[in-house]
């Protein structure tokens, strides 16, 4: 492994950070700048990480011992586990760089940043050495030039950016998953979070609201047009949708559910009537429901299907027709590792357990965890008084439910992690 003399940071980003003992600290999020009162390149003090339970620390530079494409590997010592936050005559290279607006001398070209790099000098110093621009593209061409100038070269790469687009930054946050994703939101400045969560397609933003903290989901569906947002809440589950319709007003609830189209408004209609902290409010009104005549492989085809969260695909409910909520006469549910023993042309009626007694939409939060935990559940049914199936509370439900309000929130505390002394003259 070996740490090249230039480094270009986008596609640093994502990269595993391992200790010296090689056990993996987190990724590679961003870079840190401290800028200098003189006209020399920013010099590079870190990088930030990002450790399970989405916490972000800050890695001087001079603990790394080497970078390459696959991993940085820290040297001996103690890691500060604080929170990182910026300082004031700091940047964050990959957030506030990219897709910024700027300009090439000679001759004051156009163009758009798409990746920073930095470079080593012979003293150790690490700086922001060159920049990757693309030019404006004209109406004929297709994409614009790519150069790759020294710093000094560009005007305009600090300060306040004017408008910019969000194809490199989302380039880089492309493979995160929706919950990494949500946690990089919650970094931007809210403008720059609005604009790249209105780049997202419909489908991964619904993904990403989900991960959010009730007040960033209502300011990024408020930056929306009504349109676009009730097209996003189509592609909420229906449980998460209600949820997020909840920290609205009732007037502007009607308004989007009226812009949706009607088979995807009607479940989260329904959700609404519950009493908030019972089954009902809580349950997804779209489990894995099959008849009794439905065989073992047609059951696990369906748990197979990529849309589905591991908890609901744990177990499939079989009931009469209809096959949608609220259905025929529930029957009983049969797991998924009962599936896995049984021959795939068996039928479902034949395998059915209906020895637990389901769910009503009435029942609190505190009955449903403790009824869970005792039979080691991951999903239970909830049926109404004439038992027909309305829904089904599963595990993530109840953990959402059962943390505390705010635990989405950056800005919430992070219980039983160790943290060292902010950072000093030592760390930077």
């Amino acid at each position: 492994m070996s740490t090249p003399n230039r480094v270009y940071l986008a596609r640093l980003a994502g990269v595993a950070v391992f200790d010296p003992n090689g056990d993996q600290v987190g990724r590679v999020r961003d870079a840190v700048a401290r800028l200098r009162a003189t006209q020399r390149p920013p010099e590079v003090v870190g990088l930030v990480a990002e450790m399970p339970m989405r916490r972000r620390i800050f890695l001087s530079i001079n603990r790394i011992t080497s970078i390459d494409a696959d991993a940085v590997v820290l040297g001996s010592g103690m890691l500060n586990l604080r929170r990182f936050e910026k300082r004031p005559n700091e940047l964050l290279v990959l957030e506030e760089m990219l897709d910024r607006r700027v300009q090439l001398d000679p001759g004051g070209q156009a163009g758009t940043v798409v990746d920073v790099a930095m470079e080593c000098s012979r003293g150790g110093e690490w700086s922001l050495s060159r920049v990757a621009v693309r030019e404006q593209a004209g109406r004929l061409a297709r994409r614009g030039h790519l150069h790759q100038v020294e710093w000094d070269r560009v005007r305009g790469l600090t300060g306040i950016a004017d408008a910019r687009g969000t194809a490199n930054l989302l380039a880089v946050l492309e493979d995160m998953r929706p919950a990494d994703l949500a946690n990089a939101l919650q970094d931007l400045p809210d403008a720059r979070r609005n604009e790249v969560a209105a780049a997202l397609d419909d489908e991964r933003l619904a993904d990403v609201l989900s991960e959010l903290p009730e007040h960033d989901q209502v300011e990024i569906l408020a930056a929306l047009d009504r349109e676009r947002a009730a097209d996003v809440l189509e592609e909420m589950d229906p449980d998460d949708a209600a949820d997020l319709l909840n920290e609205l007003s009732p007037p502007e609830q009607d308004v989007l559910l009226d812009l949706m189209r009607p088979g995807e408004a009607d479940p989260v209609r329904q959700l609404l009537k519950y009493t908030p902290g019972t089954a009902g409010s809580v349950m997804t009104s779209e489990p894995v429901i099959l008849p009794p005549d439905a065989t073992v492989a047609e059951a696990l085809a369906r748990i197979r299907e990529q849309q589905l969260s591991p908890a609901v695909a744990a177990q499939v409910f079989v009931t009469r027709a209809p096959m949608t909520t609220p259905t025929g006469r529930y029957l009983g549910m049969v797991h998924f590792q009962a599936l896995l023993r049984e021959p795939p042309a068996d039928l479902l009626g034949g395998l059915v357990v209906n020895d637990i007694d389901p769910l009503r939409p009435a029942t609190p939060l505190p009955e449903i965890t403790r009824r869970m935990a005792t039979y080691d559940l991951v999903g239970m049914p909830v049926i109404d008084q004439n038992n027909r199936l309305v829904g089904a509370v599963t595990v993530d439900d109840v953990l959402d439910q059962s943390l505390p309000p705010d635990w989405r929130d950056r800005d919430a505390p992070v219980e039983g992690v160790l943290t060292g002394p902010a950072r000093d003259g030592a760390d930077d």
